[in-house]
């Protein structure tokens, strides 16, 4: 019995170490037919981008700045009034003075000077400027802008000039203007802003045609207006022209306020902001003059 439990042992003992083998050989042989095939199989070419060969077709050039065709040539400038602007200053409380305006002196316009508040918009004055001076017109050198107050201050604006883009700094700017008469320029002596004397029509050039804008004029598309009143080229232009705008918040421009205007236009059947006007009137001339 012993001997025969001997043998068994021995059996058993053989047949686990050839299962045994057999088990690493499949591995073994698994892993060389795997790594064969990968071998064997090429590698897929990377997908190449696709990229657009076509060019786009160059841009249309602008033409030439009328400014650089005629430099010996005398330039002849529109010439813009801005009437009845309300610049008034008013000392406050530390005894200092400020621009009056309809939100901050409510009180003092209704009970002090009994009127009213909403007739106080120097802010109109502002966007006016902006759009004005802004303008590539401007920027050409056939713009000249004065202003007329509602107490008949007459200021002469530098085209150079840069107004200040907010309210309160431009407030503080026509503050000292109204009490020092001129503003010049930091570390020059060009007068950006001057109070000028009266009247008006005296400061214009001999034979110049003056034209008022209101809602009550004649209608005028604003390119079909620039090519009525002016000539092609502005270095050929021999009669000079002036606009009268309104900067004020109630009311329009008249002739009985400016004898010299020959005839009201206007360039909307719709009322219109002072800047929204000047800006279709400056698109009209520029466009007919090439200005860009």
């Amino acid at each position: 019995i012993f001997q025969l439990s001997i043998l068994c042992y021995e059996r058993t003992k053989a047949t686990t170490y050839q299962l045994a083998i057999m088990s690493d050989n499949d591995s073994s042989s698994v892993a060389s037919s795997s790594s064969s095939e990968s071998s064997a199989s090429p590698e897929r070419p990377s997908k190449k981008i696709k990229t657009d060969t076509t060019i786009p077709p160059p841009l249309e050039l602008a033409p030439p700045p009328v400014s650089t065709q005629n430099k010996s040539t005398k330039k002849e400038k529109i010439i813009v009034l801005l009437d009845q602007a309300t610049l008034e200053t008013v000392k406050n409380r530390r005894g200092l003075y400020e621009l009056m305006n309809c939100d901050d002196h409510r009180d003092i316009c209704k009970k002090k000077l009994k009127k009213d508040p909403n007739i106080f918009r120097p802010d109109i004055l502002h966007q006016e400027l902006l759009a004005l001076l802004d303008s590539p017109l401007n920027k050409a050198g056939y713009l000249q802008v004065y202003i007329l107050t509602n107490k008949n201050v007459l200021i002469e604006v530098n085209p150079s000039i840069r107004i200040p883009r907010t309210y309160k700094r431009f407030a503080g700017l026509m503050v000292q203007l109204l009490h020092k008469m001129k503003i010049k320029a930091g570390n020059e002596s060009t007068t950006l802003l001057k109070v000028i004397k009266n009247p008006f029509s005296q400061h214009l050039p001999a034979g110049t045609r003056c034209y008022g804008f209101s809602k009550e004029g004649k209608l005028y598309d604003p390119y079909a207006l620039a090519k009525t009143l002016l000539l092609p080229n502005p270095t050929e232009s021999i009669v000079p022209t002036c606009f009268v705008i309104g900067a004020m918040s109630t009311g329009h421009v008249t002739v009985n306020d400016h004898p010299y205007i020959e005839q009201m236009l206007s360039v909307s059947e719709y009322p219109l902001s002072g800047a929204s006007a000047i800006s279709r009137i400056m698109t009209g001339i520029e466009h007919h003059w090439g200005i860009v």
